[in-house]
Formats: structure tokens, C-alpha cells, sequence
């Protein structure tokens, strides 16, 4: 019986820590993960659009890491701890030079936000020179 009480004691215990922790979670908020750049001239250059991402929990979000699908992508972002309920920013740029034609690119957003890691995707078609 003493053997009972002591592991339901324990679960509960562990089950309180467990909803603690979510609560005080940080939590990563993008108002949309694609963009569509539609059609861009390369002779314009490089193609950059700016993410918001908001930290809707209880805890500071931190961005720790951003990894592109090609290295005609780079990615730009807030690397401070953004504070619950503020704004940062993920900026992906994109080099269309030599590359005409549709595309579509990602980025992994890593963090210590409660989902841990997502996606944002860029894309569009490039008018050649």
C-alpha cells in the first residue's frame, strides 16, 4: 500500500512540474511562414522580406539557430532574447543571380520556444537579365 501511495505521489509531483514548465514556456507566433516574392528581375538583385516573429508565452524566446535550404539563400535575425509578449525579426534574403525561373526555399527556425523548431518559406519566379 505504502509502495501505491509513494508512485501516485510521484506521478502527481511530476505531472505538476511537467504543467509548470509549459506554462512558463516561451512561444514562438509568425503571422505567416510563406512568402511569395511573385516575379523578380535578377538585374534587381537581392530579394529580402523580414518575418515577424512574436513570443507569445511567459518566458524570453531565443532564435538559437537558422539553417537555409541553398546558399543562395542567407538568413538575418534578432539573436537578443525577445521578451514575452515583444516582436523579432527573421530576414531571409535571396540571390537570384543565374537562377531564372519559379523557386522555393526554406528556413529552419531553431529556439527554445515550446514547438522548438519550424519552417518559413520563401518563394517566387526570377525574370532573367
Amino acid at each position: 500500500m505504502k509502495r501505491i501511495l509513494f508512485v501516485l505521489g510521484f506521478i502527481l509531483l511530476t505531472a505538476i512540474i511537467v504543467s509548470a514548465q509549459q506554462k512558463e514556456a516561451s512561444i514562438a507566433v509568425i503571422d505567416s511562414a510563406v512568402y511569395d516574392f511573385g516575379n523578380i528581375n535578377e538585374s534587381d538583385g537581392l530579394a529580402t522580406h523580414t518575418f515577424k516573429i512574436k513570443n507569445e508565452g511567459e518566458k524570453a524566446l531565443v532564435v538559437t539557430k537558422v539553417v537555409t535550404s541553398c546558399g543562395c539563400t542567407s538568413p538575418d535575425w534578432t539573436k537578443e532574447p525577445i521578451a514575452p509578449g515583444q516582436t523579432g525579426e527573421i530576414k531571409i534574403t535571396y540571390d537570384p543571380t543565374n537562377r531564372p525561373g519559379s523557386f522555393t526555399k526554406t528556413a529552419s527556425i531553431y529556439s527554445n520556444g515550446k514547438t522548438g523548431s519550424f519552417v518559413l518559406t520563401i518563394k517566387g519566379n526570377v525574370i532573367p537579365k
